[in-house]
């Protein structure tokens, strides 16, 4: 059991992760900026310290202001809550490094999701349904181009550190994909100074499914059933719905099964959810995960009553 726990995080999950190690009879460390001198997760803390200016860059993402205030505290472990430096796999080394815990995937784990192209060949190995798409990384027009007639229209082009919808365009003919390529390329540059991109098949009309997994450090792995956020605006859930009415019981066992084998096989551990497209067809294809708790948890907390913080 952990003796003191920094969070590096602020606002509601800030509150979250606190409240959880109060229950746990563990002693919480606060960090803020400047401008959240009063902010409630400060009060809250058991201690609290200043790490920089209001801006998140020189503050809450400024990685050796928060290494520097959890030496000073003597912290056991940190927990990055979701946001900011919770699937950054560079502070979770340097976490590492410092003989601190971080609450979450270890750092090749979370590289390795995180790159969404990477993490489809993982997921494909493993037997998880993906969609069709592009062998790997497309370094050109021409390049997509050919993907696309393999796997016919439309497709959507997706940035390989993306998300959010930043960095993805959907194709419908291929007189417009040079255009689209150029200009997903360079938002993908823009929002995550990476502009790699990858294809896959669009599906017109699909559900958005997202089981929660929870996985300890012994390899054991479980799902708490999906939610469904089919409901959505730019990409951008605005619902949530658990259990989906889609998902058979049959079919919600059996993607259960293969998803924890896969996450067992990888060394996952921590919180995570494995999101998938539904097809009309009813067949899921897996999309991508997200590597942390995430802010729709407290659905699937409603219809379980687990406490995954």
């Amino acid at each position: 059991m952990f003796r003191k726990v920094l969070v590096a995080n602020r606002g509601e999950i800030a509150l979250r992760v606190l409240n959880a190690c109060r229950e746990l009879g563990i002693r919480t460390v606060a960090i803020y900026s400047e401008a959240d001198r009063n902010s409630l997760h400060v009060r809250f803390a058991d201690e609290a310290i200043c790490i920089g200016p209001p801006r998140p860059a020189e503050s809450y993402l400024n990685v050796p202001a928060v290494i520097a205030a959890a030496e000073i505290a003597n912290v056991d472990a940190i927990h990055p809550g979701y946001g900011l430096l919770s699937e950054n796999a560079n502070f979770a080394e340097v976490c590492r490094a410092s003989n601190i815990k971080f609450i979450g995937p270890p750092p090749e784990v979370t590289r390795l999701m995180g790159e969404k192209e990477k993490a489809r060949q993982a997921m494909k190995r493993a037997k998880v349904p993906i969609l069709p798409g592009s062998d790997g990384i497309l370094s050109t027009a021409d390049e997509a181009l050919a993907s696309a007639r393999k796997v016919g229209y439309p497709v959507i082009l997706k940035a390989k550190a993306g998300g959010g919808g930043r960095g993805m365009r959907i194709v419908r003919a291929p007189e417009d994909l040079p255009n689209h390529f150029h200009a997903a390329t360079g938002e993908a540059t823009g929002a995550f100074g990476n502009g790699d991109l990858y294809m896959e098949k669009f599906i017109e009309r699909p559900r958005h499914i997202e089981f929660q997994v929870l996985a300890d450090e012994h390899g054991d792995v479980r799902t708490l059933f999906e939610r469904e956020c089919s409901i959505q605006r730019r990409h951008q859930k605005l619902i949530e719905e658990a259990p989906s009415l889609q998902v058979s019981p049959n079919l919600r066992e059996e993607l259960s099964k293969t998803v924890c084998r896969c996450l067992s096989e990888i060394g996952y551990r921590n919180a995570g959810t494995v999101e998938f497209l539904m097809d009309e067809d009813r067949q899921l294809y897996f999309i991508e995960m997200n590597t942390r708790v995430q802010v729709e948890h407290p659905v699937t907390e409603a219809i379980t009553g687990v406490d995954i913080v």
